[in-house]
This record gives C-alpha cells, sequence and structure tokens, in this order.
C-alpha cells in the first residue's frame, strides 16, 4: 500500500494539484497491483478507465486542480501522512484500514482500497470510473468479493 500512496503523492505534484485526491490514489492503485487490475472486466474496460486518467493527469482534468475533492460522503479526517490530502482521500484510506481490520488483516490491501474508493459515489474515482463507462457499485462488489466469483487472494 505505501507504494500506491507514494504514487499517488508523487502523481499530484505532477500533475500541479494541490491535494492528492480519490482519483490520484485510482490512478496509482491500478499501475501498482494486479489484483486490482484483475477486478476490471477484461482489458478493454481496464484500457478505457487507464485512458481516462492518463487524459486527466496531462491536462484534461484541468477543472479540477486548484480544489480540493470532498464528496461529502464520508467525514472529513485528518490525514495521517500529513497536509495535501483531500478529506475524500483520507476517509477512503480509513475506510481501507477499517475493511482490513474487520477481514483480520492488519494492513489495507489494494482490493480494499479500490472497495473504499468506489463506496463513495461522488468521488473523483466514481466519476473516472464512470466516465470510463465502469460501474462503480459492480466494482466495488467484485473488489469485496475475495471468495467465490470474484478475485482472491493471492490469485495473481
Amino acid at each position: 500500500m505505501t507504494v500506491v500512496v507514494t504514487g499517488a503523492r508523487r502523481r499530484a505534484v505532477r500533475d500541479g494539484d494541490r491535494h492528492v485526491d480519490t482519483a490520484h490514489l485510482l490512478h496509482s492503485l491500478v499501475e501498482a497491483d494486479p489484483a486490482v487490475r484483475e477486478v476490471f472486466d477484461g482489458g478493454p474496460q481496464l484500457a478505457r478507465v487507464l485512458g481516462y486518467l492518463v487524459q486527466r493527469s496531462i491536462g484534461y482534468g484541468l477543472r479540477w486542480q486548484g480544489a480540493q475533492a470532498d464528496s461529502g460522503g464520508f467525514p472529513a479526517v485528518r490525514a495521517p501522512a500529513g497536509e495535501g490530502w483531500s478529506p475524500a482521500a483520507v476517509a477512503a484510506l480509513d475506510r481501507a484500514g477499517r475493511g482490513a481490520l474487520l477481514r483480520g488483516e492488519l494492513h489495507a490491501d489494494g482490493l480494499d482500497l479500490l472497495a473504499a474508493l468506489v463506496a463513495d459515489p461522488r468521488s473523483r474515482a466514481v466519476e473516472v470510473l464512470e466516465r470510463a463507462g465502469v460501474e462503480a457499485e459492480w466494482l466495488g462488489a467484485r473488489a469485496a468479493d475475495r471468495e467465490g466469483g470474484g478475485i482472491r487472494r493471492g490469485d495473481h
């Protein structure tokens, strides 16, 4: 998870954004975690999401720059990593950690974070997914389904 958080920070700085938001986390997560990539319904869906994220990072998302992501979906909490995090991103990281604890794990993994990101229907991560034609609720259900038809831990 450290790789994802570090990547999201780096991406926000490179994009010229004041805050790391949920879309930065989603972009870093998709790039870094094979289990998360497996949750998507095949290559075309994942390619559309990555394409949209890249467009956003090279300027398509300029309307987002300078604004702080706060969907109001979860209570805002202070970022444990310090300043520069949107309230929605902090809430997603917190939610991922709580999800891991509920599973009996000490640390969240990529699937925990993906489920947490899509749990807030007004987050920028969900906006990115919807613009790319991915139903966030469906994706969240697949990320949360570690048994049965979903992705199993260690199957990557």
